[in-house]
């Protein structure tokens, strides 16, 4: 029987092209994509289901995109929707790093600690448990292009953030994969992965869950 893996992320588990503007709304194909290249790799063991969100926090309103970004909120019913869930992949903190919320590295992994709870305390698993969990750090932004601004001082928490989500992950004793150690960011705006990245990562990706889960 197959078994159920929820990609919980924001604009790069949606499979967003670096953009060369702000008004760039395009998607990678699924041959690309890695959550779906991570799916070819597993299958039929694993049914891997896409949940990206591009511009989706951890737990802010944004304020100029809207409430509907904040991870937290949209959070439960997700687990609703797609329970039963074996496992819950998370990769967010990115959008925590623009300018306008203001947050620092260890702010945005106890904020994704907070996600880690409402998972935890949930009945979206197996049997009515909770699912397993792997946490994952996204690869550190840089100011680049288009986004160059939207992600003004955001470096040095970038740099940090991945050190901040280990400690998260060792903390709520779910396992973790540093994205950074595997792929970069696109030059072209700082913030997405380009098409090699992505089926690196899903290469990648698929070992790190069988090691982790089996």
């Amino acid at each position: 029987m197959s078994r159920s893996l929820l990609c919980f992320g924001d604009s790069n588990t949606h499979g967003t092209p670096p953009m060369e503007s702000l008004s760039s709304q395009g998607r990678f194909g699924i041959d690309v994509r890695w959550p779906a290249v991570m799916q070819t790799r597993l299958a039929p063991d694993w049914t891997v289901i896409e949940e990206g969100h591009p511009g989706r926090t951890t737990v802010h309103d944004d304020p100029i995109n809207g409430a509907h970004k904040n991870g937290i909120r949209m959070l439960p019913a997700l687990l609703e929707t797609h329970r039963p869930l074996d496992v819950i992949v998370i990769m967010l903190g990115t959008n925590d790093l623009q300018h306008r919320f203001g947050v620092n590295a260890a702010e945005i992994a106890l904020a994704i600690g907070k996600i880690i709870e409402i998972i935890k305390a949930s009945d979206s698993g197996i049997n009515q448990h909770a699912p397993d969990i792997l946490l994952m750090s996204p690869p550190p932004v840089m100011q680049a292009g288009c986004l160059a601004d939207i992600f003004e001082n955001s470096i040095d928490n970038a740099h940090a953030l991945s050190g901040t989500i280990a400690n998260m992950a060792k903390q709520h004793d779910v396992p973790y994969f540093d994205t950074g150690a595997h792929i970069a960011v696109s030059p072209i705006d700082g913030v997405h992965f380009d098409a090699e990245s992505h089926i690196t990562l899903g290469l990648a990706m698929a070992v790190a869950i069988r090691k982790f889960f089996g």
